[in-house]
């Protein structure tokens, strides 16, 4: 008896395996699939989720994309909360909102520094509520080569464009994950992917904001929560943030439009999609990056002239 149950064991053992194999599998095939057919559909067929009434708070809202993000967020019904280190901007975007009958708040906080961070949030949570949409929107760029920067302004990017986004996280997810409902969204950027002369900090910070980003998903996949984790990675944007910057290559890599990159990027965050790349060109170019050998990538970035689009960098005029 005791030999029949110790041979039934190890059978037992392996057939569990062979299942566990072909869930693997189907799953493993059933999202490439899903993937495959996602990507090829025209943009705004998948179903969207509702986002009115639900409490959506953006950082960088003072202009450019944030600002945007707002008022785009604020048509959906959405209760709009805004944050901004420049306080007269932002009260710009809130008159805005409010004028289109938005529920919307502006609140003046400087990402670079946590204890503002956790001090506006607790000021969010007690006047507003619990924030069902994290959209960590706000960046700064120096536009400057790596011995041409200042030690402040590099920590300052760093500050920003990745460290913010722990606190922020740290702030709202905690609520998120007890509904076990909710989303965090981050503004990432091409940068992010592959690095480009001029913008050895910018990058530096994007890699890292991707890489929160790609941590943070993994987490909630091993918690078994349903908060979704999008990154969105645009290529250069015509927001005067990057102004003078030029590229070589407008067919496959174009300077995108603000308006473009708002509306795709609402709508990855209403498909709950867990990465945006635009163009869909550069999606062709990820891969390619993760497959080549370094000296092959470089050949290609040369040719697309990618190397050579920070040369006559501008940057937005300071505002007050």
């Amino acid at each position: 008896m005791a030999t029949e149950t110790a041979d039934q064991a190890p059978a037992a053992i392996i057939a569990h395996q062979i299942w566990e194999y072909l869930c693997v599998n189907f799953w493993f095939l059933y999202y490439i699939i899903e993937g495959s057919v996602k990507a090829l559909l025209p943009w705004g067929v998948l179903p969207r989720k509702s986002v009115k009434g639900k409490v959506v708070l953006i950082t960088g809202t003072g202009s450019g994309l944030g600002r945007l993000f707002a008022i785009e967020f604020g048509k959906l019904g959405a209760r709009v909360v805004c944050w901004d280190v420049n306080e007269k901007l932002n009260q710009e975007t809130l008159s805005i909102l409010k004028k289109d009958g938005v529920d919307a708040y502006a609140y003046t906080v400087d990402v670079s520094k946590r204890a503002l961070i956790y001090e506006a949030a607790d000021r969010v949570k007690a006047e507003v509520g619990d924030v069902d949409i994290l959209f960590n929107n706000a960046g700064i760029v120096s536009g400057k080569k790596l011995f041409e920067n200042s030690d402040e302004m590099m920590e300052l990017t760093m500050a920003v464009n990745t460290t913010a986004l722990f606190f922020t996280t740290k702030a709202f997810l905690p609520k998120m994950l007890e509904r076990n409902s909710g989303h965090v969204v981050t503004l990432a950027s091409m940068a992010g992917k592959s690095g480009t002369a001029g913008l050895v900090d910018y990058c530096a910070s994007k890699f890292g904001a991707v890489g929160f980003n790609e941590s943070l998903r993994a987490e909630m996949v091993a918690l078994g929560k349903d908060v979704h984790v999008t990154t969105i990675c645009p290529y250069y944007i015509n927001t005067g943030m990057f102004d003078g910057v030029k590229t070589h290559s407008p067919t496959m890599l174009p300077i995108l439009e603000p308006s473009f990159v708002v509306e795709k990027s609402v709508e990855a965050i209403l498909t709950n999609q867990e990465e945006l790349i635009l163009p869909k060109f550069a999606y062709s170019l990820n891969a390619f990056v993760g497959m080549l050998p370094i000296k092959a990538t470089q050949v290609v970035a040369t040719y697309l002239g990618v190397n050579r689009t920070m040369d006559h960098f501008v940057g937005k005029a300071k505002t007050n």
